[in-house]
């Protein structure tokens, strides 16, 4: 008897949860505006209107499902090589074989929030504002913060730590750099942080209309096109810490590093601490820097590194190695430098059709899905995308130290 009652009650109880969530659907379907597709498409544009570096950098998609932790291949332009051409044999057939870079999909973004009774009835445009919007935002910082995140991969650099770029020749450094590293001259861009943004607007160079020959260079306070960037503001830039290894006073190789290695120990005679991904350093005898491609441990009064790009000559054990200090990392790069994957997310398992949509436009695909919370007896509104960030050539974007 007890289980008869009991099975009774369950099935009731399912009967009453079932209605709770017709009379749920009933109240989102009241709203013309404010179904799962509406707000989508609201959100994917607040998005492409609002973020930053997403703009800038490549994009790759593709409308087959994925999940967080997936792997995908992303294609990367071909190489070619310019020859003469000689009469007496004719043209050099090359193969045009794009190589391809591995991007895990590594972060589900997610916004989810409560709604009221009084915000189902607000029009979409109204809705958008107070809430829409908020929580794009939020998934906008996210994405601008893993791509400034990408500094990481970048060996090369001009200015000075700790000085803010506040000066034309600074800019022309990051040109000449960019140039030595034959950076295609269209497309490219400087996003830069708030103080070397300000120090760089106080310029002539930068705010007066003869120079720029835009007066919405002025009246926005935007940096517009100079010296052959597209000049951009990102609250998001990133500020390198080199970890905490105690250097006293320089480090050196303990054994000899080959050309082509990527693979180097430093010493020193009481070394402990972490080395950090990101961190710059040079090798005596060698100009050009180089860069930790992961985090390190010291044991044992040294600390063994994974370095790019691979060493360009022999090292004798001994060099000295020198690091280059903390610094904010603005950057200037091309759009091929640095990519933003990202993947439609599948229909969540247990709701209706009509409780869900998945949008997608350029290159960027947002999933919005309304519920019911029955534990806390509320709407839900959540939205959330599926992305990875890959740098691909290295040698296409530059530091800006500041």
């Amino acid at each position: 008897m007890k289980s008869f009652a009991r099975k009774a009650r369950f099935k009731e109880e399912g009967e009453t949860n079932m209605k709770k969530m017709k009379l749920n659907l009933q109240r989102f379907a009241g709203n013309d505006f404010l179904t799962p597709m509406h707000v989508a498409r609201e959100a994917l544009m607040v998005l492409k209107n609002n973020t930053v570096m997403s703009q800038l950098v490549s994009r790759d998609y593709d409308s087959e499902f994925a999940e967080v932790g997936d792997t995908v291949m992303v294609r990367r332009p071909a190489n070619f090589e310019v020859d003469l051409f000689d009469p007496a044999t004719g043209i050099k057939i090359q193969n045009a074989v794009e190589g391809k870079v591995p991007v895990v999909l590594d972060s589900i973004l997610d916004v989810s929030f409560g709604i009221t009774s009084k915000e189902l009835s607000l029009s979409i445009s109204d809705f958008s504002k107070q809430l829409i919007e908020p929580a794009v935002m939020s998934i906008e910082q996210a994405i601008d913060e893993k791509i400034c995140r990408c500094y990481e991969d970048i060996p090369y650099f001009v200015g000075t730590p700790g000085n803010t770029p506040a000066s034309v020749a600074a800019i022309t450094a990051v040109r000449k750099e960019m140039n030595d590293n034959k950076v295609p001259m269209a497309g490219r861009m400087a996003v830069l942080d708030t103080a070397a943004d300000a120090k760089l607007l106080e310029l002539d160079a930068f705010n007066s209309v003869g120079h720029t020959g835009e007066t919405s260079a002025i009246i926005n306070a935007q940096l517009g096109r100079k010296f052959g960037f597209d000049f951009y503001m990102d609250q998001n830039i990133c500020k390198h810490e080199n970890g905490n290894l105690s250097v006293t006073p320089t480090m050196k190789l303990s054994a000899i590093v080959s050309a082509d290695s990527n693979v180097a120990t430093f010493t020193d005679g009481s070394l402990t601490g972490k080395i950090k991904k990101g961190t710059i350093f040079t090798l005596a005898g060698d100009s050009r820097p180089y860069v930790v491609m992961k985090d390190a441990d010291a044991a044992g009064n040294s600390v063994t590194v994974q370095f790019y790009p691979a060493a360009r000559q022999t090292f004798a054990a001994n060099t000295v190695v020198t690091l280059v200090k903390d610094h904010t990392a603005s950057m200037a790069f091309h759009r091929n430098a640095f990519t933003l994957v990202t993947r439609p997310l599948a229909k969540p398992l247990g709701v209706a059709d009509s409780q869900y949509a998945i949008i997608s436009d350029g290159g960027i695909s947002i999933r919005v899905v309304f519920d019911y919370d029955v534990k806390l007896k509320r709407d839900i509104c959540s939205l959330d995308l599926l992305c990875g960030v890959k740098t691909m050539i290295p040698e296409l974007a530059c530091r800006i130290l500041g």
